[in-house]
C-alpha cells in the first residue's frame, strides 16, 4: 500500500508509477500531471521503470483549465 495524495491507496506489488497513473484513468501521455515520490519529483521518462515501494507517499498533482 501506498499514500496518494494524503490517502492510502493499494496497488500491486512492484507496480510502477506508469501502472498506478494507469490504474488511476490517467493519460498515458502524462500531460499536464506532475508527480513526487517522498518529496522528489518523478521525471516523466522515468514513470515506466519507477518502481513504488509499498509505504511510498506519492503526491500527484494535474493542471486543469479553467477560468
Amino acid at each position: 500500500m501506498i499514500e496518494l495524495n494524503g490517502q492510502p491507496f493499494r496497488t500491486g506489488p512492484g507496480h510502477t508509477l506508469s501502472k498506478v497513473l494507469e490504474e488511476l484513468g490517467l493519460p498515458d501521455d502524462g500531460c499536464g500531471i506532475a508527480v513526487a515520490v517522498d518529496g522528489t519529483v518523478v521525471p516523466r521518462a522515468e514513470w515506466p521503470r519507477f518502481v513504488l515501494r509499498d509505504g511510498a507517499s506519492l503526491e500527484l498533482v494535474r493542471a486543469v483549465q479553467g477560468g
